[in-house]
């Protein structure tokens, strides 16, 4: 550090070292030393720093002083009085002065580019909000444009009358005059950022030139024309007079003129839209917007309480109306003990001159008359290019946003500054609408209610960073806020706009709520970590440590799943199976298992795409992957571990295991053993079998993939698919707990199609078939309550569903009615119970016989060798199936052989079957309790679900 130290010139300049010659020894680095271009360049950072704070602040200022400072501020202050007219000003500084606090807190928490209120707001409270203010701020900022023109061209028409240069009448000399002017002023802008910047340095020194040239004259004595026109210089009791309202006409309050004053305090955000021209907008941003604030409060107040001093409010303008004598008999109103007597026009309210009725009455004060008239020129100009320029760099950061569809085309910029032209185009045909009015008290009002709108989500924008628990990145380093006077704010603006107008107010809302709407429906894929987000992850962590504390109950559970689907887009009917009836009830994970072999395959941003995926197929679902050495192993670890407190799974959802037969008896093993695991866990168990297999690999052209998937077996059919690739067992089992690699295709996961995106069995409407439910055991009641959650879908909510249910002959209308009177208790309106009779018959021979010759290939056959000693044969295969064992669970080999000759007899042509699943017994083998599975669910043309609940009631038709 001491190296390092500076010279008395620069802090950059360093004072001489031996490290700077190091260079001329051998193999020696030299210490860099700044060069002649970087010493003068920081010199010249300097000032371009300091102009860019300058650059903010008269940008500010000028934006601020705009029409209606020199056109409106002396009648209002009539109306109005002093004393309402500065809380009137008190009040928009005070609105004001919250906003710009927040905008220079936001503007000093990141770099903010070119975009402004919109891009601090959008980026802080998502797309969602700054996509809606986006739009209105830029119109806003056009109706500004609109506003200030028409009030120059008030001020043309006027000179030119006096001149007695008419062209057509009132109203349409202000339309042409003003469409004119805009023209120009588009010219200006579109002549670039350089010239806009230098008229603007000029309107700034022909204003204060022009408030010099009021303030002087308000000390000149006044003349006898000037006393006719109701100015008698400073005195006491005009002052005294004028503090107090006197309301002129049906709808002049307090309100109505703060309507009309408050678009002059509007400009605040003018700095800040610009900000992509600013050196450094974190620094000019603050310093130049509140330095604007409080400048131009003292110039409001200043020529308000000064004019008000000076003039009364009602006068003839006629000299012949001068008092010749001391009495004042018969005289009206102020100006009697001043000599003058203008009874005559006040009774007849006649009186063209005076605060009240004058709208150039500063003019008129002032020194020289015509420098005012420069004044409101160049004041009116200058706001009315400053929101030119601003609403379409505004939209133009909207439009790149891609938020809102066919409005890119105003995203293109053109030249080293990017300027918008083709918005500088649109704002100037909005302007040009607006113009036409040719009223500036109507536009006054709506832009206030536009301005105010913005302000309230700015604000909000700034208390929602802090609250209920700011942000860890809120670190902004402009500290003199609170997230309490931003709350203020916010709310302050919501209730002006209803005073003001309060029908414009309401249209305004309804605008953002239609265009907030869109975008939440949306969802564009863009990620801004906005406050809205925080805030979300706060609620959702306060909400599940609540829940933590609260016990469970039966009328409170939802099958919450834990969905075994591999990388999900390689099970798409899997995920939608349980999508069907989870979404918008329960939780749904999807468990993806990564053996070594798939980590080698993988690519690494696999676990992104694959939430994209999940996304653009609109699943309600989280995606979690798990690195286990096995897939047993990783099965139990996700069983114990997935979920947040009562986010808990408690349903573990498989995909059937087809083609079981060729798999070795390791696999079989592992997928035995997980669902063994699964009901040591106390988990609910649904296994998920498509006998028209999902082999989504035929669904992809390999030859115009730049990436070569790998083939995903899917929900394989009965018979095995061929892969021309040499997969494992365990590879080509498929379903669940072995599943393919993913595949990869070269759009990923695709934004120009849906190729990616597999229709399934569950995206189709199943129209008016009917739910089987083969209620075997009673399991608790998750055999009968995911039915009901599927009827709840539009897809399903045709089918009825028909409950089969186990009994004999003699007491089978007795059973049936038993099980009708249940479920109506437990209100689920089934449509039907069939009572199976026959299920204790012997199945048919040759279902029977292909049963056996199913489990053949895994049976050890030990009574019939001979010669053999049985016990070598059990160690080197203890998975077969022993002859003991296979006669201990003949019976119930015979049953399940039956049930599913009664099931493909009575619903072949249904949408779904769900069957109960049978609880393997400890000592069952792992192969014959997988051909039971198989044997249950062979031969169907649909969807078969065997299901199995922990024994515990997740129905109830108790209240409490």
């Amino acid at each position: 550090m001491e190296l390092r130290r500076p010279s008395f010139y620069s802090t950059i300049d360093l004072v001489p070292q031996l490290e700077h010659y190091v260079s001329t020894l051998p193999r020696q680095q030299a210490r860099s030393r700044p060069s002649l271009e970087a010493l003068r360049r920081a010199f010249e950072v300097y000032f371009l720093e300091k102009s860019c704070f300058t650059c903010s602040q008269v940008r500010c200022m000028l934006n601020i002083w705009g029409v209606i400072l020199f056109l409106r501020l002396s009648w209002i202050t009539s109306q109005a009085g002093i004393l309402l007219t500065w809380v009137i000003i008190l009040m928009s500084v005070t609105v004001t002065s919250v906003t710009a606090l927040s905008v220079s807190a936001i503007a000093t928490n990141g770099r903010v580019i070119s975009g402004g209120a919109y891009f601090m707001i959008s980026r802080s409270l998502g797309p969602e909000i700054g996509g809606p203010i986006g739009v209105v701020f830029s119109f806003a900022n056009a109706l500004a444009c609109a506003l200030n023109t028409v009030g120059f061209a008030e001020v043309v028409r006027d000179l030119l009358q006096e001149f007695g240069v008419i062209m057509v009448d009132s109203i349409n000399d202000v339309r042409i005059v003003g469409v004119i002017t805009v023209t120009v002023l588009l010219l200006i802008s579109l002549a670039g950022m350089e010239w806009e910047s230098k008229t603007q340095i000029l309107f700034f020194i022909v204003i204060i030139v022009s408030f010099s040239n009021y303030l002087v004259g308000t000390f000149l004595p006044p003349t006898p024309e000037k006393k006719a026109q109701g100015i008698f210089g400073y005195r006491s009791e005009i002052f005294l007079a004028n503090l107090k309202p006197d309301w002129r006409g049906a709808e002049s309050n307090f309100f109505q003129m703060f309507a009309i004053f408050f678009p002059s305090a509007i400009g605040i955000l003018s700095g800040a839209n610009i900000s992509g021209d600013l050196k450094d907008p974190a620094s000019a941003i603050p310093k130049g917007t509140l330095t604007a604030i409080f400048c131009t409060a003292v110039s409001y107040l200043v020529i308000s309480a000064t004019v008000a001093s000076c003039v009364v409010r009602d006068a003839s303008g006629n000299i012949s109306d001068v008092l010749t004598g001391n009495s004042t008999d018969g005289c009206v109103g102020l100006a009697c003990n001043l000599g003058w007597n203008f009874t005559e026009c006040i009774q007849s309210q006649s009186c063209g001159y005076g605060l009240a009725n004058n709208l150039k009455v500063l003019g008129q004060v002032s020194g020289f008359y015509y420098l005012i008239t420069a004044g409101v020129f160049a004041a009116s100009l200058s706001s009315a290019l400053g929101f030119l320029v601003s609403a379409p760099k505004v939209f133009q950061c909207l439009c790149r946003d891609k938020i809102y569809p066919y409005i890119g085309f105003f995203a293109k910029g053109y030249g080293k500054n990017d300027e918008p032209l083709r918005a500088y185009l649109l704002c100037y045909i909005i302007a040009v609408a607006f113009i036409l009015i040719a009223e500036l008290n109507t536009i006054a009002a709506l832009i206030s209610n536009f301005f105010l709108c913005s302000y309230s989500l700015i604000t909000s924008a700034a208390f929602m960073l802090q609250s209920p628990t700011p942000l860890v990145s809120w670190r902004p380093s402009f500290h003199y806020y609170s997230k309490w006077t931003a709350l203020f704010g916010a709310v302050i603006s919501v209730v002006l706009m209803f005073l003001f107008t309060w029908w414009a107010a309401l249209t305004t809302f309804c605008i953002i709520f239609f265009l907030f709407g869109y975008v939440n429906y949306n969802k564009p894929k863009v990620n801004w970590g906005s406050s809205v987000q925080a805030g979300t992850y706060n609620m959702a962590l306060s909400y599940s440590v609540s829940l933590s504390g609260v016990e469970d109950h039966v009328k409170n559970f939802r099958p919450q799943c834990l969905v075994l689907t591999g990388p999900p887009n390689q099970r798409p009917a899997l995920v939608d199976f349980v999508g069907s009836f989870t979404k918008h009830i329960s939780l749904m994970i999807c468990g993806d298992i990564i053996t070594e072999q798939d980590r080698q395959t993988r690519p690494q941003d696999a676990t992104g795409w694959l939430i994209k995926w999940m996304n653009k197929r609109k699943v309600r679902s989280f995606y979690t992957p798990f690195t286990a050495d096995s897939l047993r192993v990783g099965a139990r670890n996700l069983l114990q571990a997935s979920g947040l407190g009562k986010l808990k799974p408690n349903t573990l959802v498989l995909g059937f295991k087809a083609n079981w037969k060729e798999s070795s008896p390791e696999s079989i093993e592992d997928y035995i053993n997980t669902i063994y695991d699964t009901f040591d866990s106390n988990y609910c168990l649904c296994i998920l079998r498509m006998m028209d297999g999902l082999d989504i690999s035929d669904q992809f052209d390999f030859e115009e993939r730049t990436v070569c998937p790998i083939v995903n077996q899917g929900f394989e059919p009965d018979e095995p698919v061929e892969n021309g690739s040499q997969q494992s067992p365990e590879r080509e089992s498929g379903e669940n707990l072995t599943p393919p690699p993913l595949v990869f295709v070269a759009d990923g996961v695709s934004d120009k199609g849906d190729n990616d995106q597999i229709k399934t069995f569950f995206q189709n409407d199943q129209g008016k078939k009917t739910i089987d439910v083969y209620w075997i055991a009673d399991d608790g009641g998750l055999t009968l309550l995911v039915p009901y959650l599927l009827t709840r879908r539009k897809r399903w909510h045709s089918c009825k569903v028909r409950v089969f249910i186990v009994g004999d002959e003699q007491n089978m209308e007795e059973g049936r009615d038993e099980m009708m009177a249940l479920l109506k208790r437990f209100r689920l309106d089934f449509n039907d119970v069939i009572v199976m009779t026959d299920s204790e018959k012997r199945p048919q021979a040759k279902n029977l016989s292909r049963f056996v010759d199913s489990v053949a290939p895994f049976r050890l056959y030990d009574e019939q060798q001979e010669g053999v000693s049985v016990q070598g044969v059990r160690q080197s295969a203890p998975w077969k199936i022993s002859d003991k064992e296979f006669e201990a669970f003949k019976l119930k080999s015979e049953r399940k052989v039956r049930l599913n000759e009664i099931i493909r007899r009575n619903s072949q042509h249904t949408a779904l079957v769900l069957v109960s699943l049978p609880v393997p017994h400890s000592d069952c083998p792992s192969a014959l309790y997988m051909a039971w599975l198989d044997a249950l669910t062979c031969g169907l043309h649909c969807p078969a679900v065997l299901i199995r609940g922990n024994q515990q009631n997740v129905l109830t038709f108790y209240c409490q």
